[in-house]
């Protein structure tokens, strides 16, 4: 699928921007000292629902921080989003699901405009509940939902503790992926290396397993770095992974002017077994990126709801496992309103890819450039 209109083309340059702000600001947040993944996609587009609510200022803040010039276009990107994620599983592809939700208060009904909006965003549950007295049955249904689209990786979003009796409504999105490589690696091969972590020096170092290869392989060597770019078996050529020993928009141009376009000959070549996870609140990041109003009481969201609401919480949780077979991953996030090349004539050289120590990893959707899953391996051995 291509963005099929200079809106939604927009719009996805506003995801490309609004992911490498994100990736930025949590790294800084604990200083490269931990792993990381989260799922762009998935905060995205739940802060875009929001966005069709908002007026005024509120809106404008929120535009501005998620890279568009108007509702129209978020409108026009979340279908195309949506469908980005279809399910490719019954033609030998990936396994993929994505879906929206929106539970509102039994007490604060959603105006028509905005469910309109919401409902032709794609695969949206929407539904009224009682958070203020049945909290446990409202989260019970939230979190079967997550746990629905996610096949069970994630079912553990909201609690009774999470949900105030003030909520008035949670807006969430998931997204779901398992892909097989299209070249597997043989587990017989995988063997305990060192990982050389941040710093250097005398004990920065990890045994892990390490996947290995004799097969050519997708890898660019630049100046400083090398991208190696592992592709999943498709039915069409619309997805790859990439890992990049470095860290549209400056990220998305460097990330995809930078992947290799045709496998080389490899020498050496190791890549870690990992399994990365991400649960905590997204807020103070936002705020640093300029989203501030929709969290404070002059917050309006006037075409949302007939009830005043502010935002309260921005909830992220997301799993990332890569091994000889293929990738699992998945997102959820919940937001909480409030009241209130060409080859040489000599055959190629050989070229090493040894992922032994620290590098960033994407998860691509390479016709669109849309940035699903990213994050970074800081110690393999380690979730966090």
């Amino acid at each position: 699928m291509k963005f099929g209109s200079a809106a939604v083309k927009a719009a996805g340059e506003g995801l490309a921007a609004f992911s490498a702000g994100l990736a930025r600001r949590l790294a800084d947040k604990d200083a490269y000292s931990s792993n990381l993944v989260f799922s762009p996609l998935s905060i995205y587009s739940p802060l875009a629902l929001v966005a069709a609510g908002a007026r005024g200022t509120t809106l404008d803040e929120l535009l501005r921080v998620l890279g568009a010039r108007s509702q129209g276009e978020l409108a026009e990107f979340l279908p195309r989003a949506a469908a980005l994620m279809r399910d490719r599983s019954a033609a030998g592809g990936p396994r993929v699901a994505s879906a929206c939700g929106v539970w509102s208060d039994k007490s604060c009904p959603l105006k028509p405009g905005f469910v309109e909006s919401v409902s032709v965003s794609g695969n949206t549950e929407m539904a009224a509940v009682d958070f203020q007295k049945n909290a446990r049955g409202a989260c019970r249904r939230i979190n079967a939902w997550a746990k629905r689209v996610t096949h069970g990786l994630i079912d553990d979003v909201v609690g009774p503790g999470s949900v105030k009796k003030e909520t008035l409504v949670v807006l969430g999105n998931a997204v779901y992926f398992k892909g097989k490589w299209e070249q597997p690696f043989d587990k017989t091969r995988t063997a305990h290396e060192p990982f050389r972590l941040l710093g250097g020096g005398a004990g920065c170092e990890v045994d892990v397993p390490f996947m290995r290869s004799r097969k050519a392989q997708f890898v660019a060597v630049h100046r400083g770095f090398k991208v190696l770019k592992l592709r999943y078996k498709m039915t069409d050529d619309s997805a790859a992974s990439s890992v990049g020993d470095r860290d549209r928009t400056q990220f998305s141009i460097f990330l995809h002017e930078h992947l290799p376009c045709r496998p080389v000959h490899v020498g050496k070549f190791r890549v870690p077994r990992f399994k990365l996870s991400f649960h905590d609140s997204l807020v103070a990041v936002l705020q640093q990126l300029g989203l501030v109003l929709p969290f404070s009481g002059m917050a309006d969201f006037s075409d949302m709801a007939v009830c005043a609401i502010k935002l309260d919480d921005v909830v992220h949780k997301a799993l990332l496992e890569v091994n000889e077979e293929g990738t699992k991953a998945a997102a959820v996030t919940m937001v909480r309103g409030l009241l209130g090349c060409a080859p040489g004539a000599r055959p190629p050289p050989r070229v090493d890819f040894v992922a032994d120590h620290p590098f960033a990893c994407f998860i691509v959707e390479e016709n669109t450039g849309a940035v699903v899953f990213a994050g970074h391996v800081i110690d393999p051995s380690r979730e966090k």
